[in-house]
């Protein structure tokens, strides 16, 4: 599995890039074909970060990111680009 900063995974928000990506529990996920992530906000979130201390305000659990595919891992330093 590949490995992305934050600063990576922030250029995935819907607007910046074509793909639209969020971050839960160290775990990127493509969140691209969701119809709740056009544009890159569902509700109040939005894509490109880390969304684990978000998720307590979701009215789901965090087995919704099965829906999605797992891309990568976030990592805290900028040692790998891409």
């Amino acid at each position: 599995m590949e490995s992305y900063t934050s600063k990576q995974l922030a250029l995935r928000n819907g607007q910046d890039a074509p793909e639209i990506w969020v971050a839960y529990k160290g775990i990127i996920y493509d969140v691209t074909s969701s119809r709740l992530w056009k544009k890159g906000m569902h509700y109040e979130h939005w894509a490109g970060q880390d969304l684990t201390t978000e998720l307590g305000d979701a009215p789901h659990t965090e087995s919704v990111f099965k829906k999605f595919q797992a891309i990568g891992q976030l990592i805290s330093n900028d040692t790998t680009s891409r």
